[in-house]
């Protein structure tokens, strides 16, 4: 099979950082599915593996994490998948990824994809809606309310891939009031368009913002990105007794300004259950199952803004650049949701609802007048790839 790969840790600009390569097919065995992969995401996570991680069996190391794809054989054990499935996942960070085509992965950490989505709007979403969806029920209990708080949540990087699936989410929980962060106007419309009830400017004082809103002390904060710039402003408007949730990596962060508040602080890193083995590793691929509940009932919705494509496999070396580019994108600061690979060559639709359309303005790349999306087409691919912004969108 074809896959893109790496043999030695190290920086994107390296010629050897990302290769296209031949390996053997692999097989099902125990649980696992073997997929054909369809459509991949490019996260933060590539980036650090990549950095410091070299191979885990063999000579090469394959990236990705997010996929959706087809089922083409199962192990033994599988009990919940059959060939044929179209499924959507976003894998184990201890096995290599789904930069490839074909990707073995554990049946408890895959869903059925979502019927009224495409491969692209699909792979879109495993990693950030576990992300959020663990953040919100799991670990701060959104649906449990602190005495005498606002029942209320901020989500500091409202804009940004997990956060904009954790204000959806969040929405479907009543009585819950959303508040969300963004800085500049079209973030500011993003996420007011996905749900957020209050808008706030995470460039100015958060606790003043959040007290002018007239609701109280919220019980729940969930930061996305650049916790450490706003820990200060957190443990000042946060409730006494209040839960508060991250998924970044600073470099320091002094969580003592909570104690005299009893807060509890939660990391979220969805990648624990698959590393471990949990007894509780099922629970995942419930979480897309229910994800794909939401967004075929039109209550979630995928956060896919723009597609691009890593070319034709006649000109792999083209492919394998596009893809070595992908992770400078994702951590774009002005990014709007998540990105995608369009790997058709036909007009793409917006994937905001109708009317929003783009329109061809000049040979492969397409505008949205109403919003402003951007996508580029490209004649065929091996995979089409999603560009994921983690971080906040300043």
């Amino acid at each position: 099979m074809r896959a893109i790969g790496y043999q030695q840790p190290g920086t994107i600009d390296r010629t050897e950082a990302l290769v296209d390569i031949e390996l053997p097919d692999p097989n099902a065995t125990g649980r696992d599915l073997l997929v054909e992969v369809k459509a991949v995401s490019v996260n933060p996570v590539d980036t650090k593996v990549r950095a410091g991680s070299g191979s885990i069996h063999g000579d090469w190391r394959v990236l990705g994490w997010d996929a959706a794809g087809v089922v083409r054989a199962v192990g033994p054990e599988v009990r919940g998948f059959e060939p044929g499935d179209e499924v959507f996942y976003a894998g184990s960070i201890g096995r290599d990824g789904t930069n490839a085509e074909l990707h073995l992965v554990d049946e408890r950490i895959v869903g059925k994809k979502p019927a009224s989505l495409d491969w692209a709007e699909a792979a879109a979403l495993p990693l950030t809606a576990i992300t959020a969806w663990e953040a919100l029920f799991e670990r701060l209990s959104v649906r449990t309310p602190v005495a005498g708080a606002a029942h209320a949540l901020l989500i500091v990087g409202g804009a940004g891939g997990v956060g904009s699936m954790a204000i959806q989410l969040a929405r479907q929980v009543p009585e819950l009031i959303v508040i969300a962060t963004a800085s500049r106007p079209e973030t500011q419309a993003w996420v007011a368009e996905l749900g957020a009830h209050h808008v706030i400017d995470h460039r100015q004082p958060l606790a003043r913002q959040v007290a002018n809103l007239g609701i109280g002390a919220p019980a729940f904060v969930f930061s996305t990105t650049h916790t450490d710039e706003h820990i200060e402003q957190i443990a000042e408007m946060i409730a006494p007794q209040g839960r508060f949730a991250l998924i970044d990596d600073p470099k320091t962060l002094d969580v003592v300004p909570f104690k005299r508040k009893s807060v509890s602080t939660h990391w979220e890193f969805m990648f624990t259950r698959s590393m471990f083995e949990t007894a509780d590793m099922e629970t995942q691929g419930q979480i897309l199952s229910t994800i794909a509940s939401l967004v075929d009932a039109g209550d979630v919705r995928t956060t896919l803004t723009e597609r691009f494509s890593p070319s034709t496999p006649r000109t792999s070396s083209v492919r394998t650049r596009r893809l070595r580019a992908l992770p400078h994108a994702a951590r774009s600061s002005s990014r709007v949701g998540s990105d995608a690979v369009h790997a058709h060559p036909q007009r793409p639709p917006c994937p905001r609802p109708p009317p929003h359309q783009l329109k061809r303005t000049k040979p492969r790349r397409y505008r949205c007048q109403p919003c402003a999306v951007v996508g580029v087409a490209f004649a065929g691919s091996l995979i089409s790839t999603i560009i994921k912004d983690r971080d906040v969108l300043r």
